[in-house]
């Protein structure tokens, strides 16, 4: 499971995460599929130009997926769906935190291997959608390493501002589900206060990590 959850992880940071509402000014709005595929060729481009950097430094890979990712990806929807049912009980300032918190953790942990991803190894099928629909499914394939072809689905939601990512389903298993069994089992046992501050400390530990190796 954890192998897998690492594969999803790169995926988000590598397709979904580049996700863009809008086309320029004037133009009309990009659908799903069109969304994912111009955004993310910009992003991967941008990996290739500067892949020595990167692999060098991958904590240098996090300031690409901020670029891409946060404006566009609905961090707040994607972390009430991960806490399920505890959303409800949590306070708007636990949400906060955990949302930023679990946010910041995936960009620490997968950084470096989104280093080694290359354009070449992604492809996204057109989707069609209707004018008035708010729920959108965007199928893509990805090649591992090995030459395994993965299927990998993007689940996204209309906002006022276009089109934004929240979930990602690699080989019929969703990261939302994956994780929100994981927390919830843990906040069951500890409380969610605890769960935010082992996942801040261990954003943390990631940080001064890296501030010690530059």
């Amino acid at each position: 499971m954890r192998a897998l959850v690492t594969t999803v992880m790169v995926m988000i940071a590598s397709g979904l995460a580049v996700v863009v509402g809008t086309a320029a000014s004037g133009e009309a709005p990009l659908g799903p599929s069109e969304v994912v595929e111009s955004a993310a060729r910009s992003m991967l481009g941008d990996l290739d130009a500067n892949r020595a950097v990167y692999r060098k430094d991958p904590s240098q890979v996090s300031t690409v997926v901020e670029k891409y990712l946060l404006p566009h990806f609905d961090i707040q929807y994607s972390a009430r769906m991960v806490l399920g049912k505890h959303w409800r009980d949590a306070t708007p300032a636990q949400r906060e935190r955990f949302a930023n918190a679990f946010y910041h953790t995936l960009i620490d942990n997968y950084g470096s291997a989104l280093a080694e991803f290359t354009p070449d190894r992604l492809k996204v099928f057109p989707t069609k959608v209707e004018a008035e629909a708010d729920r959108a499914t965007v199928r893509t394939e990805v090649t591992r390493n090995n030459g395994d072809r993965v299927p990998v689905s993007y689940s996204l939601r209309k906002a006022d501002d276009g089109w934004k990512a929240w979930d990602v389903v690699v080989e019929g298993i969703s990261y939302v589900k994956s994780f929100r069994e994981d927390f919830g089992a843990a906040i069951d046992l500890q409380g969610l206060d605890a769960v935010i501050e082992r996942i801040e400390k261990s954003g943390n530990s990631a940080a001064a990590a890296k501030a010690d190796n530059q």
